[in-house]
């Protein structure tokens, strides 16, 4: 059977390994500091990327490296697409734990890396590096935007 399409017909948990990273859009929402409440565990975003993040291209500057480097990064497992509600709703791993499709923006579907940034979807111009902010300003930093589908036709 080909490959093309592939997530409409192999299920998450039998990807191969390329399948399955090959579903990241490279939007980077995922790699934005969240906060959570102690009392309620609400999680909150923030527009602040991790160290890692290349702003402009959306995808961590050294992903082999990025357990050692950032010893908080999210490894993004079968769990956490089925059970991690803050992942963003536009999140392809979110999705298709969901039963969703691909949206048409997502480079598997597009055939062009470039359009989850040209459907606004991505982190591109809307993020700060945390590098950049001091630790008592976080909370000042709090947006909405990364746990919002990108337009109306993605609800």
């Amino acid at each position: 059977m080909s490959d093309e399409a592939f997530w409409k017909h192999v299920p998450l948990a039998q990807m191969s390994e390329r399948q399955w990273e090959s579903l990241c859009d490279g939007c980077g929402r995922c790699c934005l500091q969240k906060l959570e409440d102690e009392d309620t565990a609400e999680v909150v975003h923030t527009d602040i990327a991790c160290r890692l993040l290349d702003t402009q291209s959306c995808r961590c500057g050294d992903y082999t490296n990025r357990f050692g480097r950032v010893p908080e990064c999210l490894h993004m497992t079968l769990n956490t697409a089925r059970y991690a509600d803050w992942l963003p709703p536009s999140c392809a791993y979110r999705r298709l734990a969901e039963g969703r499709d691909l949206a048409w923006w997502h480079p598997l579907v597009s055939g062009d890396p470039e359009t989850v940034h040209r459907a606004g979807v991505s982190v591109r111009g809307r993020v700060v590096n945390e590098q950049h902010v001091h630790p008592e300003h976080i909370e000042e930093r709090i947006v909405d935007w990364p746990a919002q589908p990108p337009d109306p036709d993605e609800r």
